[in-house]
């Protein structure tokens, strides 16, 4: 297999676990502080991936120079991650996947900004026709619930942190001096836990956590082990196989993994229309595998 298509299978993977995040983080979101939730999840998640780190016998003191690098991906990351949970307190979580879709455009822009990667005529159409189908996913086939969609104060605080998530991708790559996926991770873990442990102190010691319900235990067991170590991997693997552009890309898939977590959590089926959507995400990612990697001016 050559090493773009496995960057492309390592964000099919991504998407379909960042999917289960919108799902099970909308109904624990209410239940406690995100910072709180985001220290606890980066400190475990931290010594997860540390563990493995030093069992692989690959970590090396020159991986650690420059840590300023640690923390500003960690800074992006973890500010993405915390206003995604204060975001659904009030969104929906398949109106905040429509928000999601936007980090392909955003992503395209910081990775020229950042690594030149210039956006070609099939990439733009590529995501042009996968925006095309997760809109049609995201509302369900429905023009009049596009013409009512209103953007609520979730929409606007989980914006904000996308634009953290897009500029997170093309910066991955410009940091990284060749450090293992595993070890790249640890640190910005190890970063992330102490910026927003610093933030949310006061939250993590107000946190009743036996008071906690089971849901909470859950979607953080989720997040610690699939939304964050397994994603953190994938999505550093992928940013060195391909432009930030096609790693991105696959953001268009989430809306329509989110239905099927939806419709696993008994919240609903949806309507067969649903399927061109999904058909035109598909098509989309189909136009991308043909597209060869973007050149660098």
């Amino acid at each position: 297999m050559r090493e773009a298509s496995k960057g492309h299978l390592a964000m099919l993977c991504f998407s379909a676990l960042v999917a289960g995040s919108f799902s099970l983080g909308g109904l624990a979101a209410n239940e406690i502080a995100p910072a709180a939730l985001q220290v606890v999840r980066f400190i475990l998640a931290a010594l997860l991936t540390g563990g493995l780190a030093l069992a692989s016998g690959r970590i090396r003191r020159a991986h650690f120079d420059a840590p300023w690098r640690y923390f500003v991906l960690a800074g992006l990351f973890g500010t993405y991650f915390v206003l995604m949970f204060e975001g659904l307190k009030t969104a929906a979580p398949v109106s905040a996947a429509a928000v999601f879709t936007l980090i392909p455009i955003m992503a395209a822009g910081f990775g020229f900004l950042l690594l030149r990667q210039l956006m070609t005529a099939q990439i733009a159409l590529g995501l042009a026709v996968g925006a095309c189908g997760a809109l049609w996913v995201i509302f369900q086939g429905d023009i009049q619930a596009v013409m009512r969609f209103e953007i609520g104060r979730g929409e606007v605080v989980y914006f904000l942190g996308c634009i953290c998530h897009a500029v997170y991708a093309p910066l991955l790559a410009r940091l990284n001096r060749g450090e293992p996926p595993v070890v790249f991770t640890t640190g910005i873990l190890v970063a992330g836990a102490i910026l927003i442990g610093a933030y949310g102190w006061q939250d993590l010691w107000a946190t009743d956590w036996r008071a906690l319900p089971m849901i909470v235990w859950i979607t953080l067991a989720y997040i610690v082990t699939f939304a964050t170590v397994a994603t953190f991997m994938l999505l550093q693997y992928a940013s060195m196989r391909l432009p930030a552009s096609k790693v991105m890309a696959y953001t268009y898939l989430t809306p329509s993994w989110v239905l099927l977590w939806e419709l696993s959590l008994n919240h609903g089926a949806p309507a067969a229309l649903v399927l061109v959507g999904v058909a035109l995400t598909i098509l989309a990612l189909l136009v991308l595998l043909r597209e060869g990697a973007a050149p660098r001016g």
